[in-house]
C-alpha cells in the first residue's frame, strides 16, 4: 500500500478513535532508545520510572485532546511506530474504512458503558488508566447484597466484552 493511502487511512480512522492514547488500550507507554525524555517532559508528557531502567508516560496521554495529539510531529518513537490491528486490516484491504469506523464506534460505546459502571464504584478519575480504575473497582469489598453483586457482575461482563474486542480488533 502506498504511503499516501496509509496516511489517508490514519487521517480517517485515528481522530475518530484515540483508544491508543486515552488509556483504553494501554495504561502507560514506555519510551524507546532515541526518545529524549527531557524534551518530551517539556512538551507535556507525564514521565515516570517503570522499574529500575525504563521510563514511561502515563495514559491517558496528557498530549491527547480527545481527537488529536498536540505533539504529533514530535511524539515518542513507540507512538510513531504503533498501528492498531484495525488500521493494519484497513491498510491491507482486509476490511473497508467504513467497517472499521463502525467497529470504533461500537467499541467506544462499550467503553462509555464501562466508564459509567465505574462511576457507580466512585472510580471516576479520568486521569487514571481504564484498566487501573477497573482493578480498583473490582478490588473493592463486596457486601453480598443483591445490588452489589449485580453491579460487580455487570462491570465484569462489560469490561470482559471490551477486553475481548480490544484484543481481537485493536491489539493484533
Amino acid at each position: 500500500m502506498s504511503t499516501i493511502l496509509k496516511e489517508e487511512n490514519i487521517e480517517r480512522l485515528c481522530p475518530n478513535c484515540g483508544l491508543c492514547c486515552d488509556s483504553t488500550l494501554f495504561a502507560d507507554v514506555e519510551l524507546r532508545a532515541g526518545d529524549d525524555a527531557k524534551r518530551l517532559a517539556k512538551l507535556g508528557l507525564s514521565l515516570k520510572k517503570k522499574g529500575r531502567i525504563k521510563v514511561a508516560f502515563a495514559q491517558p496521554c496528557a498530549c491527547f485532546d480527545g481527537k488529536f495529539c498536540r505533539i504529533y510531529g514530535e511524539r515518542p518513537k513507540r507512538c510513531r511506530l504503533f498501528e492498531c490491528g484495525l488500521l493494519k486490516k484497513v491498510n491491507v484491504s482486509e476490511i473497508k474504512a467504513d467497517a472499521a469506523l463502525k467497529k470504533i464506534a461500537k467499541t467506544k460505546e462499550l467503553m462509555k458503558k464501562v466508564k459509567d459502571l465505574l462511576r457507580a464504584f466512585d472510580e471516576d478519575d479520568e486521569g487514571m488508566a481504564l484498566s487501573e480504575r477497573y482493578a480498583r473497582a473490582m478490588s473493592e469489598p463486596m457486601d453480598l447484597s443483591k445490588g452489589s453483586v449485580d453491579r460487580h457482575g455487570e462491570l465484569m461482563r462489560a469490561y470482559g466484552e471490551l477486553t475481548e474486542i480490544l484484543q481481537r480488533d485493536f491489539l493484533r
